[in-house]
């Protein structure tokens, strides 16, 4: 069983960490602001959800997982907010890099 369980945590972890490196080539690559948020704000979010399961687990009892789970819970909301305030200057002309 614990066998089962390490390469569950595994597999999530290493999907995990894809995402977040998927996410990182995307804001090197992607050619505006827009598509740049767009695929970090996603890919960093789906990337931390899958590592915090892969961790879930491990965790000593439940507190730790639902501690873990609003941590998840506070990065969305703070990843949420900034990208729309990223959003939100880049469409009055102040963030968008100049072509």
């Amino acid at each position: 069983m614990i066998w089962f369980s390490l390469a569950f945590s595994a597999a999530l972890i290493a999907a995990g960490l894809a995402f977040f490196a998927a996410g990182t080539l995307g804001l090197l690559r992607l050619p505006d602001i827009f598509t740049r948020l767009h695929a970090l704000t996603k890919a960093d979010n789906l990337g931390l959800g899958l590592i915090i399961l892969g961790l879930t687990p491990w965790a000593p009892n439940l507190w730790y997982v639902l501690e873990l789970a609003l941590i998840w819970l506070l990065v969305l909301l703070g990843g949420a907010t900034g990208a729309h305030l990223i959003a939100r200057r880049a469409l009055h002309g102040d963030g968008e890099d100049p072509q």
